[in-house]
């Protein structure tokens, strides 16, 4: 259908039932969520020759809630898509060239004959689309020329996966224009990953990717990253008592991948101590047993990161079955056990050497005391900078908010809503 049509078809409710699976709270304001539609469609219109039809696609951004950084290893994790998405409107241009103009970001331009790598193109988005487009013609499919244009309400270096949204996103674009949307959740999060690490040159884990494709509140185990095992888990219970705050700690991680890197490099050297390539591999006790020899080859820091893995991962496993138990309390002392260990083991609270700005450490402390005991906090996502995540009861949300806003900045805390459904195509 034209954009017209398009939009005389939101307005008159036909996509009501399939935006409410994409936005938990969509009946409290449908014209708030119609109205971002609308904003995309004629953004659309001023950037692009309209096609003959426009298709509408969204992926979500994530949260993370167990398993902090063990997932580039292999490892286990408990994370959720959100209420926070990427809208694209997308039509075939029929040239060879993909055009993407983001709201608020511009514009960029890709040859469908030129999708190697390029070198000046590291830690952009072109190299995003690049890298997500190559695996999608690797496959087998034929990606023709097409325009796109994105509107985003994940706040990009965030900490809640706006890259990784992007690259799903652009996965569900070529997906539904191209493959006939044969590529699975998980595939999708597998090319976005792929382009992540050989064309952004970030070497990220995958749970990011899978938490947007999938959808909802899941466990994932990634000891087998080619078929990982994703089980949905229910927060029905812990709803009923608390929310999720994630909290802007005024500090953006978006330029820091080669801190975020250290990570996983020093995880591995940890494991190719042992022969192994990761430290799933790693048997924990021959770890334990050998710590003294491994300190020295691998030195300190790398050691305290590997405590840090084998100690987060059988926690995203026991958060997992506490809240399949409905053990609140249980699970919440995990989480708050997580962020201790990322901030002591982990090291990703604070970036060697700042003493002006430890922003993120700043936040857990002000979201400490205004929690007075109750609820979790703990670090969020990569690290270093971004976000910090809190889970507050519900009948102090306004005040936990008044307090915390006080001591950042208006604005800082955003709660956050489960989306039951990863990416999508809308029409």
């Amino acid at each position: 259908m034209n954009i017209a049509l398009a939009i005389e078809a939101i307005r008159l409710g036909t996509y009501d039932e399939t935006l409410k699976k994409l936005y938990p709270r969509y009946d409290s304001d449908p014209e708030k969520y119609k109205n971002r539609i609308y904003s995309l469609l004629s953004a659309y219109k001023e950037h692009f020759p309209e096609p003959a039809d426009i298709h509408l696609f969204s992926a979500p951004g994530r949260i993370e809630v167990g398993g902090n950084h063990t997932d580039h290893q292999h490892g286990n994790v408990l994370a959720a898509a959100i209420d926070r998405d990427m809208i694209a409107a997308a039509g075939l241009n029929g040239t060879g060239k993909i055009h993407v103009f983001s709201v608020g970001y511009g514009g960029l331009e890709i040859d469908l004959e030129d999708l190697a790598p390029h070198d000046d193109e590291k830690e952009t988005t072109a190299s995003l689309v690049r890298g997500v487009t190559t695996e999608i013609q690797k496959a087998g499919f034929t990606v023709q020329g097409f325009d796109v244009c994105i509107l985003s309400d994940v706040p990009g270096g965030s900490g809640i996966s706006s890259s990784a949204a992007f690259e799903v996103l652009i996965g569900e674009v070529l997906n539904g224009l191209f493959c006939g949307n044969q590529h699975s959740p998980v595939t999708l999060a597998k090319i976005g990953q792929y382009a992540e690490q050989h064309y952004f040159g970030k070497p990220s884990g995958l749970m990011d990717q899978t938490a947007s494709a999938v959808g909802g509140f899941v466990a994932i185990d990634f000891k087998d990253t080619t078929t990982p095992v994703i089980r949905p888990i229910s927060t029905e219970e812990l709803g009923k008592r608390y929310a999720i705050y994630v909290i802007n700690t005024g500090s953006a991680h978006a330029d820091l991948s080669n801190v975020y890197a250290e990570i996983p490099i020093e995880m591995r050297k940890v494991a190719a101590f042992f022969g192994k390539e990761v430290l799933r591999e790693v048997d924990e006790n021959e770890f334990r047993a050998s710590i003294g020899k491994v300190r020295k080859e691998t030195g300190d820091r790398a050691v305290l990161r590997a405590i840090h893995f084998f100690e987060e991962n059988q926690r995203a496993v026991d958060e997992a079955a506490a809240l399949e138990n409905n053990d609140i309390d249980g699970f919440l002392k995990i989480v708050k056990e997580s962020g201790f260990s990322s901030f002591i083991h982990l090291q990703n609270v604070i970036i060697s050497g700042q003493k002006e700005h430890q922003d993120v450490a700043y936040a857990l402390s002000i979201a400490e005391y205004a929690l007075k005991g109750k609820g979790a906090f703990r670090v969020h996502g990569g690290g270093f900078g971004g976000t910090i995540l809190a889970i507050v009861p519900i009948d102090t949300i306004d005040s936990f908010k008044q307090e915390v806003e006080a001591q950042l900045f208006p604005g800082a805390c955003t709660l956050m809503s489960i989306r039951p459904v990863g990416c999508a195509q809308v029409f």
